[in-house]
């Protein structure tokens, strides 16, 4: 029999990886008319190496590719078997799903979330939306197109203002909460000026800020180089990171800044991971996670932000279906790591699992199965 508890190998021979991303350079000025914060959601290429080195300790080869728009041909060039995606996308307001749209009309394997998906989870007012309509706990929130709209009755201040369609704290900065209507407007009004996307307004949550990662599917355990991590239902829920919001003054907001890993003022906040919440607590945000995740279809891994309100009910942020992975940084390496899984074998996990989802791995219960019959036969 295989031991579950070991790394199993079930494909006919090594892959030929492409890694896809948009890369970070300081030295390269922005261009005109973008927001100071344009591609803050981008990656280093010591993320793109790291991902690289933990997928080829499996015997694969790999080799990068910038998600730029010379993709489809750099793709054609490179002829991968499965693509492990991190393309951030170059703009508009589904970038995310830019890159898995080109591999589905490619139709080259990718890893995490499909087309539709990724589009959903960047609108965070038409994700809050869906949450709602399926009873999800959310803060009262209205999108302004044009920022002289009525403003809605539930709405209470001190009222949250960002972009609607941006991630990675992107239009988040200490002017984004707000005491009066005249504020309201002036912001609503810069961020749809600026960042050339409608802008969501809610409730500001003033508790405790989590985020919870999530991992697998319910046939998780047939694909997975690890079936141990997780549960019956094929989901592992990994240790919630709290952030630490006790060195401010005032009303806590995670900027833009806070978010990067070079720049934040010192006395910046931490994290705890695991954090220390009630059993009842951790519970809850664990299953509202899930929720969040399957509602939307998510695949395999996201990352879900969670905040409490005044009273001390969760409430979701966002949902992040493409989490950055960089080692000792990114949140949802951070949670892995507080459990004692190796970046490698995370990175590996979301490789499997998603090549199972394409059919280029045999399903384990297949593979004992035969197991079993040639020694009895």
């Amino acid at each position: 029999m295989t031991n579950d508890s070991q790394p199993v190998r079930r494909m006919k021979r090594p892959w030929k990886v492409a890694v896809i991303g948009n890369i970070k350079d300081p030295n390269q000025p922005k261009p005109e008319g973008v927001p100071p914060d344009a591609f803050a959601d981008f990656d280093t290429m010591e993320t793109m190496d790291a991902l690289r080195a933990a997928i080829e300790t499996d015997g694969h080869s790999t080799v990068f590719l910038h998600a730029d728009r010379e993709l489809p041909y750099t793709l054609k060039k490179a002829s991968p078997d499965i693509v492990f995606n991190m393309a951030e996308g170059l703009g508009g307001d589904a970038r995310e799903a830019q890159a898995p749209a080109l591999l589905e009309m490619l139709n080259i394997p990718y890893t995490a979330s499909r087309v539709l998906t990724n589009g959903i989870s960047l609108d965070k007012t038409l994700t809050k939306r869906i949450w709602r309509d399926r009873r999800l706990p959310v803060a009262p929130f209205q999108e302004f197109n044009i920022g002289d709209e009525p403003i809605r009755p539930e709405l209470k201040y001190p009222l949250f203002v960002k972009p609607a369609r941006e991630g990675t704290g992107m239009g988040v900065d200490t002017k984004a909460l707000v005491n009066t209507e005249a504020e309201l407007r002036e912001r609503a009004q810069y961020i749809i000026g600026v960042y050339k996307h409608p802008a969501l307004v809610e409730n500001f949550l003033p508790g405790r800020e989590f985020t919870v990662g999530i991992l697998g599917r319910a046939d998780a355990k047939l694909y997975s180089r690890r079936p141990e991590w997780y549960e019956k239902d094929g989901f592992h829920r990994f240790p919630i990171l709290e952030l630490d919001t006790g060195n401010t003054e005032g009303p806590w907001i995670y900027t833009n800044e806070a978010k990067s890993k070079d720049v934040g003022p010192e006395g910046n906040e931490g994290f705890f991971c695991p954090a220390i919440v009630d059993p009842e607590l951790e519970k809850k945000l664990q299953r509202l996670a899930l929720r969040a995740h399957n509602i939307i279809n998510a695949l395999d891994v996201s990352r879900v932000d969670i905040r409490l309100d005044g009273e001390g009910n969760p409430r979701l942020i966002e949902i992040n279906t493409l989490p950055g992975l960089t080692p000792g940084y990114s949140d949802l390496c951070l949670q892995a790591a507080a459990e004692g899984i190796e970046h490698t074998d995370l990175v590996l996990d979301i490789l499997y699992l998603a090549a199972g989802r394409w059919g280029m791995l045999e399903p384990r219960q297949l593979e004992e199965t035969k197991k079993n019959g040639s020694r009895t036969g």
